[in-house]
């Protein structure tokens, strides 16, 4: 089915669409990686963005539940270049195709994403609508607008749990840790099963004094939808816990942690979102690959005003902070995802966290 992205700078890109019919609107967000395209649509950190894959062969290994980051996929839509029509691996349960059908995902391929990618890159992102409609470019135009113009609605009530659930019965005999559910995923569920951790996830609208009641031993920020609006909530719920117990923030729940240390969030031309970017690691000399899906960043000057706090990682591209840590406020963010390095492995940084944990005891 013929079908066509129109974006808000009124370029388009044909292509032919299947999955789910109709329209989608979301900002799109480019992604480098080779391989991961089921991880990406299910991850609620990409709730509502139109993703575009560089990579120019989707597909082409099928799906499998066991690599859902969640029950659904949260994205509006996919746009690729080429959906492989065999699928051939050996833990594979079904296709590509047939997963966004179930899922009612729509996805446009036969797109020169090359040339999207390289639009975007110049234009930075923006929103985008797709149409298998295929109606006049006015038309398409005039619903962008007035997407545009709709009050912002946060999505953490629907991605995240609506009661306090402890994921183990066993929790008594480990580290306690409370995660705050901003969307987290089930490979970081895995890797802080694997680290030992007596899990509690609660609601993202949860007061500081309700997770203290359950006198955790440190607190997780989860990952999530950065641009969300209700991120501001969570920050302003979070702050009387500085200083009183440990706490972990990852990509969004960082920028969340920052902003209750005072930090400023501020939007990237173009953000990060892929594999294989550097990391320096100051003052040493050492650098590290990493994990990254974000368009906004933490403003470094406002940190630099935040006492005991230190930037300890910077995207070696662009200086971006993708770390900071301060003992006295018992506190350690990370912008990257803390990806497992394989075979059921653990990221140092949940290493790190329980240290943090060992020395507030």
């Amino acid at each position: 089915m013929k079908a066509m992205i129109m974006l808000e700078d009124g370029h388009s890109f044909s292509g032919q669409a299947f999955g789910a019919v109709g329209e989608r609107i979301g900002k799109l967000a480019l992604n480098t990686a080779v391989v991961g395209y089921q991880e990406m649509l299910t991850d609620p950190a990409n709730a509502g963005k139109i993703l575009v894959l560089t990579y120019p062969l989707i597909g082409n290994y099928g799906v499998a539940d066991k690599f859902n980051e969640s029950d659904t996929i949260w994205t509006s839509g996919l746009i690729i270049k080429e959906h492989s029509r065999i699928y051939s691996n050996w833990q594979a349960t079904g296709s590509l195709e047939a997963f966004v059908k179930a899922q009612n995902l729509m996805v446009l391929s036969d797109v020169d994403t090359r040339t999207l990618a390289v639009h975007l890159r110049s234009k930075g992102e923006m929103l985008g609508i797709i149409s298998s409609d295929c109606g006049q470019v006015k038309e398409l135009q005039a619903k962008l607008d007035a997407f545009r113009n709709k009050p912002a609605i946060s999505m953490l009530p629907e991605i995240s749990v609506k009661t306090v659930t402890a994921m183990e019965k066993k929790a008594r005999a480990k580290k306690k840790v409370a995660v705050l559910d901003l969307g987290i995923t089930r490979s970081l569920l895995r890797q802080l099963t694997a680290s030992g951790f007596g899990i509690t996830l609660f609601p993202y609208d949860v007061s500081a004094a309700e997770i203290l009641k359950t006198k955790p031993q440190g607190l997780i920020l989860s990952s999530g939808p950065e641009e969300d609006v209700g991120m501001g909530v969570v920050a302003e719920n979070i702050k009387p816990l500085i200083g009183k117990l440990p706490l972990l923030g990852i990509a969004a729940g960082h920028q969340v942690l920052c902003r209750a240390l005072g930090g400023k969030v501020v939007k990237m031309r173009l953000g990060h979102h892929g594999v294989n970017y550097p990391m320096s690691l100051p003052p040493s000399l050492k650098s590290e690959i990493t994990v990254q899906n974000h368009s906004l960043t933490v403003d470094a000057d406002s940190l630099a005003k935040v006492k005991g706090l230190k930037i300890t990682g910077y995207n070696l591209n662009d200086r971006t902070v993708e770390k900071i840590e301060s003992k006295n406020l018992q506190c350690l963010g990370v912008q990257f995802d803390p990806a497992s390095p394989g075979f059921d492995e653990v990221h140092p940084v949940f290493a790190a966290f329980k240290n943090m944990m060992e020395r507030s005891r």
